[in-house]
């Protein structure tokens, strides 16, 4: 296995299509699940269930189901981009507006029906030719102790997609994550689908799978250590 930073470093996520013919075979997907059962967790609560979709008919009516791109995502995604290189260089965090759609490149317009509809169609199909979906989901009813709004709960389901994302990679398996099933009317529709238990929310989704075609090139960019590194005393930045 590659050395822990250098995968780290390289994982990215697979927004194309994925070879629908081509399996994930089961020998790797226990190993991602291995990775997933042992993710730290608030008090080892284990507060999730993961249910792995590979039945073609099932993903075919997932894929199915409609969504929509709300206004608050466009008004909230307009504060993260960058209009250039130059800029999202300077910034050091965000993403370049060039990986949307130009009604999405605003703060006050609503999505071209015509592109709206193109980019659903998108996440249908690419649900669709995905080998396996493991959709993860967890209990709101239950949090971490003392923890307000369960943030060490949810921080706990981060981890467990950092764990299975990072083997996914590991193993040479395309991964990209979905939070399109956690939104209503979406959510409802899958659990219905898939016979989930009401009082159990999605977290997220995982698309794994082989990539049909190199992924696109974008540029990456993090903050350099220094610049969120604070010795002994915020604000104090030597090391």
């Amino acid at each position: 296995m590659r050395e822990v930073l250098k995968l780290i470093q390289e994982r990215q996520s697979a927004r194309g299509l994925f070879d629908s013919e081509r399996p994930v075979t089961k020998e790797d997907l226990s190993q991602i699940l291995e990775a997933g059962r042992w993710t730290p967790t608030a008090h080892n609560m284990q507060n999730f269930e993961i249910i792995v979709v590979d039945d073609k008919k099932l993903l075919e009516a997932i894929g199915n189901i409609k969504s929509s791109i709300s206004n608050t995502f466009i008004r909230e995604n307009y504060q993260q981009l960058s209009f250039s290189e130059e800029e999202l260089l300077r910034k050091k965090v965000g993403l370049l507006a060039a990986m949307f759609p130009p009604a999405w490149r605003t703060p006050v317009a609503k999505p071209d029906k015509v592109t709206h509809d193109e980019m659903i169609s998108r996440f249908g199909k690419a649900i669709q030719t995905s080998p396996t979906l493991l959709i993860v989901v967890y209990d709101p009813r239950k949090r971490a102790p003392a923890s307000e709004g369960d943030f060490l709960g949810i921080m706990s389901l981060g981890c467990a997609m950092e764990n299975m994302w990072l083997m996914a990679s590991s193993l040479g398996i395309g991964c990209h994550v979905m939070s399109v099933l956690s939104a209503d009317p979406v959510e409802k529709e899958v659990k219905k689908t898939l016979n989930i238990p009401k009082h159990l929310k999605i977290a997220f989704a995982f698309r794994l799978g082989y990539p049909i075609s190199a992924p696109a090139k974008y540029l990456r960019v993090r903050r350099e250590v220094e610049d969120f590194t604070h010795h002994n005393r915020f604000g104090s930045k030597a090391l």
